[in-house]
């Protein structure tokens, strides 16, 4: 008799041990088959945050009231299977179309993360710069403005001005990015381009510093327009250069004016002696004036081999220019700009 209690013991154990591990291998095919379902609905990328210190449990309810988790307790479990229930990441995620929730964990737990976008023009100064920076939605302001003392400090520049120091491009960041970690990386890019740009030189440069390159490649990205100008705008400053003649260029007259320039330049301001006024001083001025691309810092460090002294816009708005080697030529491309530029003026707007 207390054998065969014992064998029933033993059975009704291993039928319990067997259920048991049915169930569990149920549970478990039914969790894989729900969380390998494209999440229903999603028709369009959907953005969620999870928030700083935020626990598995805690994200998973998030996700299912916003419509992304019909199973959360599926989708925990699966979690804790694949032991990374304690790795979650903060931050914001986009959640495409097609995506499940086994692809949405992935995605949490590796923390890629939404990337916003902002875009530094060529040509811009580093005021503007800064402006877009701060005021972008997803970046977090700590820097007091261009005259931050920290500014200085924060980019590595010692006495030098932050003008040019930038290099423009379209960054990508997640949100809550300092402004500073932005103008590092912008910074840090900016001197990678300019070494680059520097170590292919010609060796008969007028000019004896990666620094004097910056400021000469600024002057160019404001100059023109066209990218295949940049290297002869270029080979005319640096003629210019060789033989003491002085810039006479617009935009660093412009730049020397700041907030007083209205849009007009007149007479009086090409007169107006001031450190950037090209007009009235011979060399490069103290800074850059703004902040120059890839092309314009190439050809500052390579100018295209011209014997051109001097140039003038087209007048048709396409932002080219007319080059001359002496004086009369140049009075002569004058005389064609201001002649098209009159025609173009007078015809009807249709």
């Amino acid at each position: 008799m207390a054998r065969d209690t014992l064998k029933l013991v033993a059975l009704a154990v291993t039928v319990a041990a067997t259920v048991l591990a049915l169930s569990w291998l149920g549970l478990r095919w039914l969790d894989d088959h729900r969380n390998d379902q494209p999440i229903a609905g999603l028709e369009v990328p959907r953005v969620v945050t999870v928030e700083p210190g935020s626990a598995l449990r805690t994200v998973a309810v998030r996700l299912a009231d916003q419509g992304l988790l019909e199973h959360p307790g599926s989708w925990v479990r699966l979690a804790r299977r694949q032991g990374v229930a304690g790795q979650i990441r903060a931050g914001e995620f986009e959640v495409a179309p097609g995506a499940t929730p086994r692809s949405l964990l992935e995605q949490i737990v590796s923390g890629r993360v939404l990337l916003h976008a902002l875009t530094i023009p060529e040509g811009w100064t580093f005021r503007e710069a800064l402006s877009a920076i701060q005021q972008h939605p997803a970046i977090r302001p700590v820097l007091r403005g261009p005259g931050d003392p920290a500014l200085r400090e924060t980019l590595g520049l010692g006495e030098r001005s932050v003008e040019g120091m930038l290099f423009p491009d379209t960054y990508r960041f997640p949100r809550g990015t300092r402004d500073v970690d932005l103008l590092r990386q912008a910074h840090a890019r900016l001197e990678r381009e300019l070494a680059a740009a520097w170590e292919a030189r010609l060796d008969d440069l007028p000019f004896d510093s990666p620094y004097e390159a910056l400021i000469l490649a600024s002057i160019i990205e404001k100059e023109t327009g066209a990218p295949d100008e940049r290297p002869l705008i270029a080979g005319v400053f640096a003629n210019r250069l060789r033989l003491g003649m002085r810039l006479q260029t617009d935009p660093t007259v412009i730049y020397g004016l700041g907030d007083t320039f209205d849009g007009n330049l007149r007479r009086a301001d090409l007169d107006r002696d001031t450190p950037y006024n090209t007009y009235t001083r011979a060399g490069l001025p103290p800074t850059p004036i703004a902040l120059p691309g890839r092309e314009a810092l190439r050809a500052a460090a390579a100018p295209a081999d011209t014997e051109a002294l001097y140039f003038v816009a087209t007048g048709r708005g396409d932002g080219r220019h007319l080059f001359a080697r002496t004086l009369a030529e140049h009075n002569g491309n004058v005389a064609r700009y201001i002649a098209t530029l009159r025609s173009t003026q007078r015809q009807p707007v249709r």
